[in-house]
């Protein structure tokens, strides 16, 4: 898939296996950007198998004048509420120099359509906290801040000893 936008200059396509290193890329920039670059745990390999074998998320790229500028990592979640799938955004990025020309506004309008076209009843994603001029961004756009939900993880050794335990 390859879709102009009513940017002349930017294009949204799919990733292809041949993007993973571009992917990789973006995904170290946006860690570099929330101080968390030493987190990053991904590498081509495992990318390319959980995008494209077991096609774990889906990845758009965005381009400007032909250059890679952004990219958005999704996949489906699921709201037992409603018995339906929605859309859930990992991550969107676009890099620096290219903020403020509307192309992650043109790839979040692509994603809500795509939600639509697939049934999608939800388009979700998280922010951090301290980001405030993305939470302006989100807000301006009609997005709804969920301050009731509060988010959990269990990773790394917590993971492993709940998995550990006899069931």
């Amino acid at each position: 898939m390859k879709l102009t936008t009513r940017d002349e200059n930017f294009i949204i396509r799919s990733a292809s296996e041949g993007d993973v290193k571009i992917i990789l890329g973006f995904i170290r920039e946006l860690a570099i950007y929330e101080n968390s670059l030493d987190q990053v745990e991904a590498s081509v390999e495992t990318l390319s198998k959980s995008l494209f074998i077991d096609k774990s998320a889906e990845v758009i790229i965005g381009e400007y004048k032909g250059k890679p500028v952004g990219f958005a990592l999704f996949f489906h979640n699921y709201s037992t509420w409603r018995a339906n799938a929605g859309l859930y955004l990992e991550d969107l990025y676009i890099r620096p120099e290219m903020r403020g020309k509307g192309l992650g506004n043109i790839m979040l309008t692509f994603l809500a359509k795509l939600a639509q076209e697939r049934g999608c009843t939800r388009f979700e994603w998280s922010c951090l906290d301290w980001n405030i001029a993305s939470i302006e961004f989100y807000k301006s756009l009609g997005a709804q801040v969920m301050d009731e939900w509060t988010g959990y993880r269990l990773s790394g050794r917590n993971l492993e000893r709940l998995a550990c335990k006899e069931l």
